[in-house]
């Protein structure tokens, strides 16, 4: 499905500005920076999940030859609490400062303690192990149901819970708890004439970026300070690094590297504070690269959930109430993503009656960080299981029921808004008709389907378009590149002003050269920024047009601007033909006929598009080992318009190969006392080409009415239905209804045990 606009490059495929480089080995990523008379930090971290730190002593560290910084929590000023912006979500900065570096406990295994600067690694380990800290072990709690327990350990005895009718007077590890009841749920269910319930689990899980975390800082004598990192978001940096300093912004200036990846994982701040503060001791550069082992234990992964629901519907396939209780994990410090979670969980269909629960649960794990539509798919396994279910038990097909039941254009949302223009039910009818769904199976095979949904975000963008010379022009942001975002500013770039993509160069500056820009993240990139770009080039547009009304002594109002050439509309007072003034000959003249050409934006975009999806995926599940293959799979979603089509495609497939490894195989594994086993990818098992099908996609189009080009984000929403759909493909496969993630083999072939006795 499409729009029926013509367009000349939104749409198209051209090759990405920044391929070359990545494929020979030229760009630059956050580990490839070095400068003249640079350090290496590394980071000493805790052996306990929970412990008080009665002392730390430096003083061996110190006199080792080549050592020439060492920093503790006491180097660090005491924040206040106090919420600020972090990327898609909001963090207390006293919390952030205590995860960068712990000060009278520690929270989790690999908490940060203390770090050092030296001429050579080998030097910095020596001095890591020449640290001495005293530590008093405290009970750990590592799960959700030990955390809320009445007797539990408390990672915070000053926190309470906040979200309540009374506010508690003793220390809780739930952070916030809340309900929201619109309808009559009594009666919902009362009228009902199937009624389930269960309880599902998803683990902890990591993004399982490529590239680590990786900061090289310089600090002058003037505390000012350069910090080059690999992140989502350079303001983000600046802000969050300059709160826990207790610095000004102006006194920092973050500059991006190229990012391998980061999926939400990479919108926080783990080592810039302390580079800074090593090289402002050392009055060296310092460079700080994690090892994989540290993302894994220090780096925030996603909540591990606890989902309960309950449905009931009519015979007639009408859903009349809903009740789901959600328990996000947030590790050591508040913040899991349970507002959208709990946003996300009922929100793809249209139920008069629901009540919706949420809690953010404190445990002796690493603070969790965003990952890809965070909180979405743990609420989506929950309830697309249950829709599921509930289908078979009233004899119904699954994209039937959910077709009788999708919201649509006016719908209300579950979390407040009516929705305009969506494209679920196009997603839907797609799913149906697709020869996927009408494929035979084979034997032991099962097929799953699961709705999606990301609300996706706006935020603050500013795009600066400088023209040159030559006829080409740069677009300038600060929004690290990582999923195309240079190819689809310059597409609409390309589009608008009406030159070939090819004249269009696309940068991503830093926090001095551009202006503000929030994090590229929450499927925001294309909509928001693009729209800064699209305004900056319109302004562009009004400068030629003006420029060329001065040559031709016309009112700006009598020429029009098509094609990539500014033409006149009315007859010119003069005896002589006029051509139309195109883009490289305005270019060309702007010297000599007042200044060059430079259109800005900044902007805080509204009205982004709500994003659906639908995800087919047949199984096959050996009986005897309980293993599970992925033998086809589908992803259908509604794009608005794809701006870069191939990277849309890129984008729904990447979310299903990360859902795919979440439903089947991922998780972190604790021990008793909260040390994680697996923290490689030789053991944290992601899927690799072997796992997968080729992932069919179907990019439906409903345009989004508050983008000019009618974008909504894509980023987000693919990673949302992979667990359902897997899940609910092996339920159809062998007849058991699994409630608990990773489907890995042990837990498959416990579930058919039964069934074989």
């Amino acid at each position: 499905m499409t729009d029926d606009k013509a367009y000349r490059w939104i749409g198209s495929s051209p090759v990405r500005p920044d391929g070359i480089d990545k494929v020979t080995g030229h760009a630059a990523f956050g580990a490839d920076r070095s400068l003249p008379g640079m350090l290496h930090g590394l980071i000493l971290r805790s052996p306990h999940a929970h412990a008080r730190i009665r002392s730390i002593d430096t003083s061996a560290a110190d006199r080792i030859p080549g050592v020439l910084a060492i920093v503790t929590g006491a180097d660090f000023p005491d924040v206040s609490a106090a919420m600020e912006e972090a990327g898609e979500s909001q963090i207390d900065v006293r919390d952030l400062a205590r995860n960068v570096m712990a000060r009278d406990k520690v929270l989790y295994h690999g908490h940060a303690v203390a770090a050092v600067a030296a001429t050579t690694t080998t030097i910095a380990e020596e001095a890591l192990r020449a640290i001495k800290v005293e530590y008093e072990p405290l009970p750990a709690v590592l799960d959700i149901d030990s955390a809320m327990a009445e007797d539990a350990p408390l990672l915070h005895e000053d926190l309470r819970t906040k979200g309540l009718a009374d506010t508690p007077q003793r220390g809780s590890n739930v952070a916030t708890g809340g309900t929201f009841t619109p309808g009559d749920l009594e009666a919902g269910f009362a009228a009902a004439d199937v009624v389930i319930e269960r309880e599902f689990s998803t683990p902890t899980v990591h993004q399982g970026y490529i590239e680590p975390h990786a900061v090289v800082a310089e600090c002058r004598s003037d505390d000012q300070a350069t910090v080059w990192c690999c992140t989502q978001g350079p303001f983000v940096v600046r802000t969050l690094t300059s709160k826990v300093l207790g610095w000004d912004v102006s006194s920092i200036k973050v500059i991006p590297s190229e990012i391998g990846g980061g999926f939400g994982g990479k919108t926080t701040i783990y080592l810039e504070p302390v580079a800074i503060l090593l090289a402002r001791k050392s009055g060296r550069p310092v460079k700080m690269v994690m090892s994989r082992e540290e993302v894994f234990r220090a780096t925030g992964p996603t909540s591990a959930s606890r989902v309960r629901i309950k449905l009931g519907a009519s015979r007639a396939g009408k859903i009349l109430a809903a009740d789901a209780e959600l328990k996000y994990e947030a590790g050591a410090f508040k913040g899991s993503p349970i507002t959208p979670g709990c946003m996300c969980v009922l929100v793809a269909y249209d139920i008069d009656n629901f009540r919706i629960t949420g809690y953010d649960v404190l445990v002796n794990k690493p603070k969790v960080a965003a990952y890809r539509a965070p909180g979405a798919p743990m609420a989506a396994f929950a309830m697309e299981s249950m829709v599921d279910e509930l289908a078979h038990k009233l004899g119904l097909d699954p994209i039937r029921f959910r077709l009788a039941n999708a919201v649509r254009e006016g719908s209300r949302a579950a979390y407040g808004p009516k929705f305009p223009p969506i494209g679920l039910v196009s997603c839907l009818e797609q799913a149906a008709r697709h020869p996927h769904y009408q494929a035979p199976l084979d034997p032991n095979q099962g097929r799953g389907v699961a709705v999606g949904f990301w609300f996706n975000v706006g935020m603050q963008s500013t795009a600066t378009l400088n023209v040159q010379e030559d006829g080409t022009a740069t677009v300038v942001t600060a929004r690290p590149d990582i999923g195309g975002s240079r190819a689809s500013m310059a597409l609409m770039a390309a589009e608008t002003l009406g030159i070939p993509y090819e004249r269009i160069n696309a940068v991503v500056g830093d926090t001095e050269m551009a202006g503000y820009c929030d994090v590229t993240g929450g499927s925001r990139t294309t909509f928001a920024t693009g729209m800064a770009v699209i305004q900056a080039a319109r302004d562009v547009v009004d400068q030629m047009r003006r420029r060329a009304a001065k040559i031709w002594n016309v009112d700006p109002d009598q020429v029009e601007w098509r094609d990539g050439q500014a033409i006149p509309t009315v007859a010119l007072a003069t005896e002589q033909s006029v051509s139309p003034l195109d883009f490289a000959a305005l270019a060309k003249s702007a010297a000599k006929t007042g200044g060059s050409f430079v259109g800005r934006a900044s902007l805080t975009a509204q009205g982004a598009g709500a994003g659906f999806g639908v995800h087919l995926c047949d199984v096959q599940v050996d009986p005897e080992t309980g293993k599970v293959d992925i033998v086809r799979y589908t992803a259908i979603q509604d794009a608005g318009k794809a701006i870069h089509r191939a990277y849309v495609e890129g984008q729904m497939q990447g979310g299903a190969a990360q859902g795919i490894g979440w439903a089947l195989n991922e998780t972190y594994v604790y021990d008793a006392r909260g040390i994680m086993e697996n923290p490689a990818f030789l053991d944290y098992r992601m899927p690799v080409a072997l796992d997968l099908p080729m992932i069919d996609t179907v990019i439906v189009e409903v345009p989004n009415p508050a983008h000019p080009y009618g974008v909504r984000g894509v980023g987000e929403t693919p990673i949302v239905p992979p667990l359902a759909a897997v899940a609910n493909a092996v339920s159809d496969a062998v007849g058991v209804r699994y409630c608990d993630l990773p489907l890995s083999p042990p837990r498959v072939l416990s579930g058919l045990m039964p069934a074989a006795d």
